[in-house]
């Protein structure tokens, strides 16, 4: 596995094979985000967007809390941005929100492999991935209203969206905590494994991804996200046949069927 020159000091960038791995580094502050962090995440989804080779990627973090969310202790203002971060932001003025995958989700599936607790935006970035792993004592909760601040991070649009209305309700309002076991019953996260576990089985479940058609996946994760409930049926189905088009008529379709046809795996090259 190959670290990236993209990583920061609190987001470690890697490669392995065609998936790219995110570890939020900063376990001595449970991983509140910094301006570093933000950068990196934002380097990171912006390489999955435009690296051919790249077909997934899985976030992830160090230490034994996945993510707390702002850095409360820095206060209202935040940790001090860098120069780096500064020019950034001056070219992409939603670069933090880009990095918390709220805006310009990138086009290839996200896997979440949680330990510990998520709270506040640690749960809002839960909401911007699309397969969700938590060991079993991992704690959720999008707790900004518990310290009067509102969740910047999307949830009051996308949580009751991903689970039902009045659970969203529950958490958005009073502001506690949901066990992992709360979590699945719901529908918040896919799967629950034993502590330690979490990233492991995320890398099982992205290596499983790899060896489909990286066009398909790509074209079926952009339907997923963008033909939403909200869109009537025919306009969703209208827009997914435009996606399909392109998947058929490629390469990595005829490959498949011939596959099949010779009872072999498929060779894939992403055209």
């Amino acid at each position: 596995m190959e670290e990236l020159d993209i990583s920061t000091e609190n987001c470690i960038i890697e490669q392995d094979g065609h998936v790219l791995i995110v570890t939020l580094n900063r376990p001595e502050a449970k991983n509140a985000f910094t301006p570093a962090m933000l950068l990196g995440m934002y380097r990171a989804w912006r390489l999955l967007d435009q690296e051919e080779d790249l077909y997934c990627a899985i976030l992830t973090a160090n230490g034994n809390t996945f993510c707390a969310g702002m850095d409360l202790k820095a206060g209202p203002d935040g940790q001090e941005a860098n120069e780096e971060f500064l020019a950034v932001m001056a070219e992409v003025p939603n670069v933090h929100w880009q990095a918390l995958l709220r805006d310009n989700l990138p086009s290839k599936p996200i896997l979440l492999a949680v330990e510990g607790y998520a709270l506040a935006g640690g749960t809002e970035i839960l909401q911007g991935t699309d397969i969700r792993i938590a060991a079993e004592d991992a704690v959720f909760g999008v707790t900004e209203v518990a310290r009067g601040l509102y969740p910047m991070g999307g949830s009051t649009i996308r949580l009751r969206r991903q689970i039902p209305y009045c659970i969203a309700a529950e958490m958005l309002l009073c502001g506690e905590h949901m066990s992992a076991q709360r979590a699945l019953e719901c529908g918040l996260i896919n799967r629950i494994v034993q502590p330690g576990e979490a990233l492991t089985t995320a890398r099982g479940m992205a290596r499983r991804i790899c060896q489909n058609g990286p066009l398909a996946v790509q074209a079926v994760t952009c339907s997923l996200r963008e033909h939403q409930e909200n869109m009537a049926e025919e306009s969703a189905m209208v827009a997914s046949d435009a996606l399909a088009g392109p998947v058929f008529a490629s390469a990595d379709a005829r490959e498949g069927m011939q596959a099949f046809k010779e009872k072999r795996p498929p060779r894939f090259t992403g055209e």
